[in-house]
């Protein structure tokens, strides 16, 4: 499978640097460090010489005061963090934009799309965890902003991560299974996916949103790769599944149609414009090209 873009990385997370504060506190001082400015789930990004799309990264000693996530290290020496700010307006400059990783994430290198989904998913969970959920006092930031911790009871909550299933449906004969939500615009498709529920395996998570949402039974549970999906806080687990019994009854409330489509057809659909698939920022349109064998057409995405 083509590696989804937002699960490529080119920075060592270093997380046994977290716990030391000491450390941290040099690292943020020393003059090859660089801050990314990270405000809900948007930064500044710029295009540099050649045209490359890239997120602004400043000196940490040019950086604005702000709750800071220590990002991790690269094999030159650099030490990367993310700054929350309320609003990135204040620091944009000539050249610079805002925008985030559903725009470009395919646009961007290793490097910065590895630090942009750590700086996003870190913000995400401390934006709405400022408080104890055992004792309801204040939480303070600890270890690089990987954790917070109770100013009373002294408990340390750590990031949440929502494991989610997404999973391509095949049948006898080789065709593609894709649906649209009800909530979706009419002509955008895609895979089937669903959260884990408590105490369910990934194979029977598969299995029952497959049955939930198309009435079909998979018959085979076949991992393929994973990606973050940090909106807020979903990591998207990625499947193959194959049934040999293809008879479709949608729920009619969470998934509005569902059918089968074979390569040529689902080719003509898309040049048609019957069929929008979702973008290459998604997981999804890389196990729909997996299954197809090439690249689709670059016809509108959602």
């Amino acid at each position: 499978m083509p590696e989804p873009a937002l699960s490529r990385a080119a920075v060592d997370r270093a997380g046994e640097h977290r716990t030391d504060e000491t450390w941290l506190s040099a690292a943020w001082d020393r003059e090859s460090t660089r801050a990314v400015l990270v405000a809900q789930d948007r930064t500044l990004v710029a295009a540099d010489g050649t045209g490359q799309v890239g997120i602004v990264l400043l000196p940490a000693s040019s950086a604005p005061d702000g709750v800071r996530y220590f990002l991790g290290s690269d094999s030159a020496g650099v030490d990367y963090f993310a700054v929350s700010v309320p609003d990135l307006q204040p620091y944009r400059t000539p050249g610079a934009r805002e925008s985030g990783l559903r725009e470009i994430g395919t646009l961007l290198t290793p490097r910065d799309v590895g630090l942009l989904v750590h700086a996003v998913a870190l913000d995400a969970w401390h934006r709405t965890h400022p408080f104890c959920p055992r004792c309801a006092n204040p939480t303070e930031v600890a270890f690089g902003g990987h954790m917070r911790r109770c100013l009373s009871c002294r408990t340390e909550h750590f990031p949440r991560t929502d494991p989610a299933v997404i999973m391509l449906v095949t049948d006898t004969e080789d065709r593609c299974l894709l649906a649209r939500n009800a909530a979706w615009e009419v002509g955008h498709w895609s895979v089937l996916a669903g959260f884990v529920d408590p105490g369910e395996s990934l194979e029977q998570a598969v299995r029952r949103e497959v049955l939930e949402e198309v009435g079909v039974r998979a018959d085979s549970v076949e991992y393929t790769g994973s990606q973050a999906w940090p909106f807020p806080a979903s990591l998207m687990l990625g499947f193959f599944a194959r049934t040999t019994n293809p008879g479709i009854m949608v729920d009619g409330k969470e998934i509005a149609q569902a059918r089968w489509f074979s390569r040529a057809q689902l080719w003509e659909a898309m040049v048609e414009g019957v069929v929008a698939l979702p973008s290459g920022v998604s997981i999804a349109r890389s196990m729909i090209e997996c299954w197809y064998g090439e690249p689709l057409p670059k016809t509108p995405a959602w």
